[in-house]
């Protein structure tokens, strides 16, 4: 029998290619969304219901209780992750608190499984392949908040009937990306005809589609694994590559312009994971 789910960010740049993936699945749902942010779903199946709050990550335990009443599996990819100020704020102190208190919710309603997305920047990064054992030692606001919610739910799980799946989402892109990212930069200026600007490119990442994200994280929440799994492809590219690559299917590489950007603190030189299944 197929599981009722709960999904979380379902407006988000991954959460919405969750829900894709739930409705091609038919798959019988609850979305907790933000007030006023409905119309951002579009269209959805007659087994889909909405639960508008103001602010998720203020809701306490015991409102998480009642709404997750009837859920089988809870999929929980909303985060804070405005471009330019997500891997230092705040506000990941909120989302990490405001999840915890999701989960002893989860606790309370006796859920079945709890999946919970996280960030290839957990890990201690440097030029190997990053895979599920890789030591955690993440050096941003951002990361450190993930990893502490990954250590918070294993423990509090590991004592319950809940199952728990932690995603670590390596470097996603495509449709609906905030156009302050690489991908809709590149596409944006190559299809004006403007010069790109962009650093040395000689970082390495694990680019994966956002669509092929959302379904692998659905399709491992459905699954049986437990613990952390990689969502990834487990491809080096250059971020030079991948910007080529797109230059050329509008056939200007010439305006390519690498090194006129000073590359930021936090660009990594290698991420590269095992993926999952």
């Amino acid at each position: 029998m197929t599981p009722r789910v709960l999904i979380t960010g379902a407006t988000g740049f991954v959460g919405r290619q969750i829900l894709a993936a739930c409705i091609a699945r038919n798959v019988s749902m609850r979305l907790v969304v933000r007030a006023g942010w409905q119309e951002k779903l579009g269209d959805l199946p007659e087994t889909c219901e909405i639960v508008e709050v103001e602010d998720m990550f203020a809701q306490s335990a015991e409102w998480w209780a009642e709404h997750l009443a009837g859920i089988d599996t809870l999929i929980h990819s909303a985060w804070y992750t405005e471009p330019g100020k997500y891997l230092t704020s705040p506000k990941n102190t909120d989302c990490l608190i405001g999840t915890l208190e999701m989960a002893r919710g989860a606790v309370q309603a006796e859920l079945h499984r709890f999946v919970g997305v996280g960030t290839c920047i957990e890990y201690q990064l440097g030029p190997k392949i990053l895979t599920p054992d890789t030591v955690l030692a993440p050096s941003t606001p951002y990361g450190q908040a993930k990893a502490a919610a990954f250590y918070a739910l294993s423990g509090l799980f590991g004592e319950t009937k809940t199952d728990f799946l932690w995603c670590r989402l390596f470097q996603p892109y495509g449709e609906g990306e905030h156009s302050q990212r690489l991908y809709p930069y590149l596409h944006s200026c190559l299809s004006q005809g403007k010069t790109v600007t962009l650093g040395s490119g000689r970082e390495v990442r694990d680019f994966i589609d956002v669509k092929t994200a959302g379904a692998n994280i659905f399709d491992a929440a459905l699954g049986k694994d437990v613990g952390a799994i990689n969502i990834c492809t487990g491809i080096p590219k250059s971020v030079r590559e991948f910007a080529t690559e797109i230059a050329e299917t509008y056939g200007r590489s010439d305006l390519l312009k690498f090194g006129t950007l000073d590359n930021s603190a936090s660009d990594w030189d290698y991420i590269v994971g095992q993926p999952w299944a």
